[in-house]
């Protein structure tokens, strides 16, 4: 951590153009995934070059390259670098669901780039997606500012409550609690049902359901490819801790499928859904697992050796399940991880009462605003949740303390996440722009 406490934020960092090197680091990022999921590859490149916010969403791994040469916070200690951080917070990286208590709320829902480090990255990540995500809407650079502001102001009066508390062990974003775009996302997640779930992805054939084929959705997979991941079902089950193990019955799998076309960042990686059998024979209560490839952590690029791999059982899924596991309250129970062809996945339900929270709903700076206060509140309790409370030996402060006591100032901080949020925008839209002019000179990007 060293180096990056040494410079302060306030130093000058202006964007510049850089294609050669954006074109190397998207093509070294994605080549190593060409000669298992090309199809997918085309579809991030094509999806990358609509926005300059799906850009963002697709380069994860150069905001840490950057963060290896940008300016560290003025509001950060060698304590509050071993937070876990999600590591691709951004607008759409939050969602409405429904924990394993029944609850449907509001939180971060993304944990494929989570590590150890320091929070403000997340805070800068997420920033500046509020920038993207609002000059996209149409919203007026000081409407954007000042929703950085009260995005920043409830992180920090929520970590400051949960300070000296337990609070952080109970809190959680309701539809009593909340209003605006994340109100109504939560409601969305609590209006779903595993029917219509089943319905989306599944057919009936007499008393047999299996996957529908989905032309740019779900695919079928060989006979090699489906034993492959029916024969891993048991180690996976194996990750799960005994007291949250169901009967095997539970587990037995009626069908496998690939699944393409879903994110922006994790394209290019496999993916499958595997139909199990759930709670009983019946097939109105089967269940769905999504198994998804992973791979390091962008934010090792940072801070390698920070997380030792040790603490996941060197599996690149057992640190996803584990730090999704840290960052929610009730998390789901069938979060676990396996290994495919000898390839790292972690394993979690597709769940039927699930909403991504679209960031075209903040259309305008009022909605923006609002939102800004619950994507705060949702950060910190993701933080808070995941330090000693989860396990002391990875995490032995109270990461709510350390971060508060960081912060001498909640305007400094404001004020330099927004400054950092709109330089880093800035800097996203010329790489964006030399993404597509490669893009559309057919310059091999994966």
């Amino acid at each position: 951590m060293g180096t990056l406490l040494a410079v302060s934020i306030t130093t000058a960092h202006a964007a510049t153009s850089r294609t050669s090197w954006v074109v190397n680091q998207v093509y070294n990022y994605n080549h190593p995934f060409a000669a298992t999921d090309s199809a997918d590859l085309a579809t991030k490149m094509s999806t990358m070059a609509a926005s300059a916010f799906n850009f963002y969403r697709g380069t994860n791994h150069i905001f840490y390259q950057d963060t290896l040469t940008l300016p560290a916070s003025s509001y950060v200690t060698s304590q509050t670098g071993y937070t876990w951080v999600g590591g691709d917070v951004h607008v759409g990286n939050f969602g409405g669901l429904r924990d394993s208590s029944g609850n449907s709320i509001f939180s971060v829902n993304d944990f494929d780039e989570a590590y150890l480090g320091q929070y403000v990255w997340d805070l800068r990540r997420l920033a500046t997606s509020l920038v993207l995500a609002g000059q996209a809407n149409g919203i007026s650079n000081t409407d954007i500012t000042t929703a950085i502001s009260t995005m920043v102001g409830s992180y920090v009066s929520q970590m400051s409550t949960f300070k000296g508390s337990s609070d952080e062990l109970s809190f959680q974003l309701k539809n009593g609690n909340t209003s605006g775009a994340v109100q109504d996302v939560i409601s969305a997640s609590s209006g779903d049902s595993r029917s219509s779930l089943l319905s989306k992805y599944t057919q009936l054939s007499g008393s047999t359901r299996t996957f529908q084929n989905i032309a740019g959705s779900l695919i079928a997979v060989n006979s090699t490819t489906y034993n492959n991941v029916a024969g891993a079902m048991s180690s996976y089950i194996n990750t799960i801790s005994a007291s949250k193990q169901y009967a095997a019955s539970y587990y037995t799998v009626k069908d496998v499928h690939q699944k393409i076309g879903s994110g922006v960042g994790s394209l290019g990686k496999l993916r499958y859904y595997v139909l199990i059998e759930g709670p009983s024979s019946s097939t109105t209560d089967d269940v769905i697992l999504e198994v998804k490839q992973e791979v390091n952590s962008a934010v090792a690029t940072v801070d390698n050796g920070q997380l030792p791999s040790s603490y996941y059982g060197n599996h690149e899924g057992g640190r996803v399940a584990m730090s999704a596991k840290a960052q929610q309250l009730n998390a789901d129970v069938l979060i676990g991880y396996t290994t495919i062809n000898g390839l790292p996945y972690y394993i979690h339900e597709k769940s039927p009462y699930a909403e991504d929270f679209d960031s075209t709903k903040l259309s305008t700076a009022g909605k923006l605003n609002t939102a800004a206060t619950y994507l705060g509140q949702a950060l910190a309790a993701a933080h808070a949740i995941s330090d000693q409370d989860y396990n002391s030996s990875i995490v032995p402060y109270s990461i709510d303390k350390q971060v508060t006591d960081a912060i001498t100032s909640t305007s400094g901080l404001k004020s330099e996440i927004s400054t950092f949020a709109f330089n880093y925008a800035a800097q996203v839209n010329l790489d964006w722009q030399s993404f597509v002019s490669a893009y559309n000179a057919g310059t091999p990007l994966y």
